[in-house]
This record gives structure tokens, sequence and C-alpha cells, in this order.
């Protein structure tokens, strides 16, 4: 199975995925929004990941929106995300991960929380790409974070399904 570990944010964002211009490059959108906490990737270990995940003690948080982002960058943009303000709570959820999975996963280094809004195909004019999402406004948008989930993910033509295997309350 292709596994990941990731929060849950609800369709609300979906006003901030709305403001992306179309018009100006090609996207794919996400049907559902989360932030991914560990990436897996195949494993045959879903037991012992369970055991593990059910194990980590961390109390409810809550999570605000922040600024649009890209990756890899400005000048080649493939990802348009949302990041998050004062990320320290997901920093140690994160950490607590890592931690109870290094049996099995070697720690990932590069974790930066973001909430992917688009994936990007083509760009037909990156300035008018950047001033766009230089537009978007996010808002003061906060989420009370009270679970975490491992989440399975099926490769398709249409992009990547999601399926919740198990998760973890807060």
């Amino acid at each position: 199975m292709r596994l990941f570990i990731a929060l849950h944010f609800d369709e609300s964002i979906k006003e901030v995925q709305d403001q992306i211009q179309k018009e100006n490059a090609g996207f794919t959108f996400p049907k559902d929004f989360h932030l991914t906490l560990k990436f897996l990737g195949e494993t045959d270990k879903v037991d012992e990941i369970k055991k593990k995940l059910s194990e980590i003690e961390i109390d409810p948080f809550e999570v605000e929106l922040s600024e649009i982002g890209v990756f890899p960058s400005p000048q080649s943009v493939r990802v348009v995300w949302v990041g998050v303000k004062d990320g320290s709570k997901i920093l140690e959820l994160q950490k607590k991960i890592e931690d109870s999975l290094l049996d099995f996963f070697p720690r990932d280094e590069r974790f930066h929380p973001h909430v992917t809004l688009a994936r990007v195909k083509f760009v037909k004019d990156k300035a008018k790409l950047k001033e766009n999402l230089g537009n978007v406004k996010v808002g003061e948008r906060k989420f009370k974070i009270t679970d975490f989930y491992l989440y399975e993910s099926k490769l398709t033509p249409d992009g990547p399904v999601y399926s919740v295997i198990d998760f973890r309350n807060l």
C-alpha cells in the first residue's frame, strides 16, 4: 500500500482555491485538502504503523492559514500551496510521528507545512500567474486540529485517490 500521514482540512479552503485564475495556466485541483505530515510510500507495515501512531500523545491545537506559496520556485511553478502561521504545534506533531516510525522509515528533514491548492501542468504567462497568486486573499482561516489520519494513496490517470485507513484522536 502507498501510505501517508496527514491532517485533514474541511472544504472552506476551497474558497481560497477558487481564487486561482485558471485561464493563465493548466491546473489539476485536489478533491480534498490535507497537510502531509509524513509520506511513507509503498509499505506492508500497516499494523505496525497503526500501533506506533496510537502511542503518540499531543493535545488538540489550532492552525491558522497564512500566505500562498509555490514549489519548487516562482520561476518553475509546479505546486500552488497555502502555508500556516506559527506551525510550532504541527512541527511538534510531525516530529513525534517521525520519531515513532524511525524503526521503519528514515527521517524526512525537508518538512514544510502546507496544504496543496493546485498542481500546475503548464503556464502561459509567468508574470500573470505571479500577479494572480499575489492577489489571492487567504483571510483569517483557523482550524481546530483534533486528529490525524493514515491515508492510502492510489494513483489513477485522473490523479491520486485517497482513502482513510486509520485515524488518531489527539
